[in-house]
């Protein structure tokens, strides 16, 4: 009798082995591995295994057959009225864990279709790729503001050592003596000096006071 309790654990350890530890395959003849599925006219084949990788997922639920009493096509795909254009990255995502996106397809789109599906990690990685792009839109470039100095020759140095921090010097233009003291000629100058202004998030510009002499 011992001889036989030991066979029959040697064939039940076989048995178990054969199994995939994560993936124990129903009753034969239940359900099939691949399942297909009609979204909006598009037939896509895949696995159940990949369609229950996000346990929580309409999708999961669906080949499962748990309470959806879903109506399949004359091929016996599942019939799901969404868009296949997003389809595609939301197959790929449960397949492989990365949303790969066309460079023309709308991040709001999948999102839409993640929250149908029900694929929870999926519509947080959405949402924090949105937040991204919108926290580099709202950073505004910076304005570039032009100022013109009229000064004398003899106060040039003076001017440009006092410009105060943040404003650059662009541009010497002379204009010509157009004053007599006594007899010396003054040579005028224009002085154009240029600063970016940043806009900070309270919508007030910062700008340091100007020290230069106008």
């Amino acid at each position: 009798g011992v001889r036989m309790r030991m066979e029959g654990r040697e064939e039940m350890q076989g048995a178990v082995g054969l199994r995939c530890t994560w993936d124990i395959p129903p009753p034969a003849g239940t359900q099939a591995k691949w399942v297909r599925l009609n979204v909006g006219g598009t037939v896509f084949l895949t696995t159940r295994q990949t369609l229950c990788r996000e346990q929580k997922s309409f999708l999961c639920r669906l080949c499962q057959g748990e309470e959806l009493q879903s109506d399949r096509d004359e091929t016996g795909a599942y019939l799901i009225d969404r868009d296949p254009t997003y389809f595609g990255p939301i197959l790929n995502f449960l397949r492989h864990g990365k949303l790969v996106l066309d460079k023309d397809m709308a991040e709001e789109g999948i999102l839409e279709e993640a929250e149908f599906y029900n694929i929870g990690p999926l519509i947080r990685i959405i949402k924090d790729r949105m937040e991204e792009k919108d926290y580099t839109v709202t950073q505004v470039p910076p304005k570039h503001v032009y100022r013109v100095l009229q000064c004398q020759e003899e106060e040039l140095t003076q001017m440009v050592s006092t410009m105060s921090d943040g404003w650059r010097f662009e541009q010497l233009v002379n204009i010509g003596s157009s004053y007599n003291y006594g007899n010396e000629d003054q040579t005028e100058f224009l002085c154009v000096v240029s600063k970016e202004l940043y806009n900070s998030p309270n919508g007030l510009s910062s700008e340091p006071c100007h020290k230069a002499k106008v």
